[in-house]
């Protein structure tokens, strides 16, 4: 097979984001612009990906992991044929290199298996695409008969016909290596900018006779690049409308599309119904059925069937099983596992805990580092002291136990099987079996007691 080299451009500074951060690293759905371009050239599975960098290249290079990557500086930004003039040392001598942009993240796979497919051998692949406004970008000319590429027209350049046409140029192209290795040294600066620019390279070819092929994106969205907080503003919109889409295809019920954040995947079974603003992050997976309130934020989780969670809940790093009722305004912190028929209710937070079968803390409690069985009752203010200052400790709650409203069990502790605790009841050490088990202080009553009053002015 031909090998395939990848190029991503990402040594611009974004000077229009008004950041200090590099452009490249702002992000859209939750990820850097350009991990979006390096997931995506990754799926290609190319012998070879050079990311090109510069200003604050050294963040960049932190932002991207893996021993896959061939990090190449542009000391000086001098244009976009410039950069890529900087990765010749690293390329193959033979087959195709194909040129992306770390501020153009949102490239499908799809399109650039197309754009690949119309490779042929010694022809260059442009990806191009219509636009109903294409002020400011490049023109596709075309030979008027044959319909060949003649020449990439700047804006600047063109004359009132050139500025009739409608398909312009993203940038985006596939090219024969040794044509770079020849072409590239040959480019000149003669331009207002005094830059070396990589569509010289379109001209050099068709100069020479070398057919010019294209492809075109279905999709305008795909090729928008980013050079200012509100066009990244725009993207991110587009991207979650373009999320919302599919998942309304698939079935999903959403109460209204415009308001969901998708940051990473989210895949959803039948039936499944999400109301307003609502936050994905990472791998969320909800299966048949089950319906996420209002303002929901769920990150790396699992969701069995017929689960409801309420409104205002967070969930991280867990797994929640079938018929499970969370929240409002529960918090399930990473390490959690629900399994069926667990209710956690309202201003509950559970961190890195095992909770059994139809168990149940329906209020304002803390259970952490904790194993707890089936059928367990966790009365109101319950907590589980699991940290001494310096390590975390367990607490196992054993099965059918009931739990008094504002309990402390000071881990480590075990809280046997049948047990029933008194409310206001601070264990420290394991309870027996089916037996009732409290501590309190005596109730006194202090007679003629008054209570203190302030000082008349």
């Amino acid at each position: 097979m031909t090998k395939l080299n990848v190029v991503i451009l990402a040594a611009g500074e974004g000077k229009r984001m008004r950041s200090s951060l590099p452009k490249v690293l702002h992000t859209l759905a939750g990820c850097s612009l350009l991990m979006h371009v390096t997931n995506t050239a990754r799926q290609l599975s190319p012998d070879k990906i050079c990311i090109v960098i510069g200003h604050g290249g050294e963040m960049v290079k932190q932002s991207v992991l893996g021993d896959d990557i061939t990090w190449v500086p542009q000391q000086q930004q001098l244009g976009t044929g410039h950069a890529l003039m900087q990765t010749l040392p690293y390329l193959d001598r033979n087959g195709l290199t194909l040129v992306l942009y770390g501020d153009v993240p949102l490239i499908s796979i799809q399109t650039l298996l197309e754009l690949i497919a119309k490779a042929k051998e010694k022809h260059c692949v442009l990806l191009t695409a219509e636009i109903e406004n294409p002020f400011g970008y490049g023109r596709i000319a075309r030979d008027p008969d044959t319909r060949a590429i003649k020449a990439i027209v700047e804006q600047k350049d063109a004359n009132s016909e050139q500025l009739e046409i409608h398909e312009i140029n993203t940038g985006i192209m596939l090219i024969p290596n040794d044509y770079l290795h020849n072409w590239l040294p040959k480019i000149e600066n003669k331009n207002t900018q005094h830059e070396y620019y990589l569509t010289d390279i379109i001209a050099l070819s068709v100069k020479q006779g070398i057919q010019v092929e294209s492809s075109q994106t279905r999709n305008l969205w795909e090729v928008m690049g980013i050079n200012n907080k509100s066009q990244l503003a725009e993207l991110e919109r587009i991207y979650q409308k373009h999320c919302a889409d599919k998942l309304l295809h698939l079935g999903v019920s959403l109460i209204d599309p415009s308001r969901i954040d998708i940051r990473g995947e989210l895949v959803c079974g039948s039936d499944v119904e999400i109301d307003i603003g609502c936050i994905f992050e990472g791998n969320v997976k909800l299966d048949d059925f089950v319906q996420v309130g209002a303002h929901c934020i769920l990150k790396n989780v699992k969701v069995a069937s017929d689960t409801t969670i309420l409104p205002y809940s967070h969930i991280e790093d867990a797994e929640i099983g079938e018929n499970c009722k969370i929240g409002p305004f529960a918090r399930i912190r990473p390490g959690t596992k629900l399994s069926n028929k667990v209710h956690i209710g309202n201003f509950v937070e559970v961190k890195n805990s095992q909770i059994a079968l139809g168990s149940k803390a329906n209020h304002l409690s803390y259970i952490g580092d904790s194993v707890v069985g089936k059928n367990v009752n966790i009365g109101a203010g319950t907590i589980t002291c699991n940290y001494d200052g310096a390590n975390k400790h367990q607490t196992i709650i054993e099965d059918d136990v009931f739990i008094g409203s504002d309990t402390q069990l000071i881990a480590p502790v075990r809280v046997s099987k049948g047990s029933t605790i008194g409310a206001g009841s601070t264990i420290t050490k394991e309870t027996p079996e089916g037996q009732l088990t409290l501590s309190r202080s005596k109730q006194v009553s202090v007679s003629g007691w008054k209570r203190p009053q302030k000082p008349k002015v």
